[in-house]
């Protein structure tokens, strides 16, 4: 099963502005085909019937329901903490979130990481230090597997900085469960990952991605991260404080 690319919406009832189903059918409406579902402190029955009625949702589109925690609630793709399990199970789809070049380290037989935060989240505040462009760069460069960029995304502007990054598409939570449009917010964001003409994107191996060139390089501005803009050639990691190789302190990862 191909994994995750262009925008993955991350639920949060808790953030939502309006019943869940709402938000994600409006996400769907807007072009979203892939959903990864939180909501690990309800009840299994009731996680479960959340999972069939969104994959109803997803249905239509041809859509994947990702499931946060080892347990698939009846499907076939899992996201799982950087704690563990391990090994990974044996399913079709098996994501993994990182943080650091210890936990990429770990991967084994997993499809693809999230790697966060990439900007500072009001969704999980005092997290760490953003890693910013450079240091998303620098973990694409070590990843074994595609990866996605999480946390603080919110813009066309920040999907496509991170793109340009080499990752293979942006996760997005808060700024989704929160918008007074969550259609009309998918739209603008899943245009910019469908990779339009103009928008350079490194993939993992290529030799900018290889050689830590800062997104600025790339041409995608670095206030596209919310970080001052530096000059062609001087690493975003000055204007972050964060170095290319950016080594995190292992966490429990983001989807407890």
């Amino acid at each position: 099963m191909t994994g995750p690319r262009g925008i993955v919406l991350v639920t949060d009832r808790w953030q939502a502005n309006r019943p869940l189903d709402e938000v994600v059918g409006a996400a769907v409406d807007g072009g979203i085909r892939w959903v990864l579902l939180r909501e690990r402190d309800l009840p299994r029955p009731e996680r479960l019937d959340l999972a069939r009625r969104l994959r109803a949702l997803l249905a239509p589109v041809h859509g994947t329901l990702l499931v946060a925690g080892p347990d698939p609630l009846d499907g076939t793709a899992v996201h799982l903490p950087a704690a563990g399990p391990y090994p990974p199970p044996a399913l079709p789809l098996v994501g993994r979130s990182c943080h650091d070049l210890a936990e990429l380290g770990r991967i084994s037989t997993e499809d693809y990481v999230t790697i966060s935060p990439v900007l500072p989240s009001p969704s999980k505040p005092g997290y760490g230090p953003p890693l910013g462009t450079a240091g998303l760069a620098g973990l694409v460069a070590d990843s074994p597997v595609p990866v996605l960029a999480l946390g603080g995304l919110a813009t066309p502007d920040q999907v496509a900085a991170c793109l340009a990054a080499g990752a293979v598409g942006v996760a997005v939570m808060g700024a989704l469960m929160r918008a007074d449009d969550p259609a009309g917010l998918s739209r603008e964001l899943c245009a910019v990952a469908s990779v339009e003409p103009g928008i350079p994107t490194a993939a993992p191996g290529d030799p900018a991605v290889a050689l830590g060139v800062p997104a600025v390089a790339l041409g995608v501005p670095a206030v596209a991260l919310g970080v001052p803009a530096v000059a062609p050639g001087v690493p975003a990691a000055t204007s972050v404080g964060v170095g290319a190789s950016a080594v995190r302190t292992a966490g429990t990862g983001w989807f407890r």
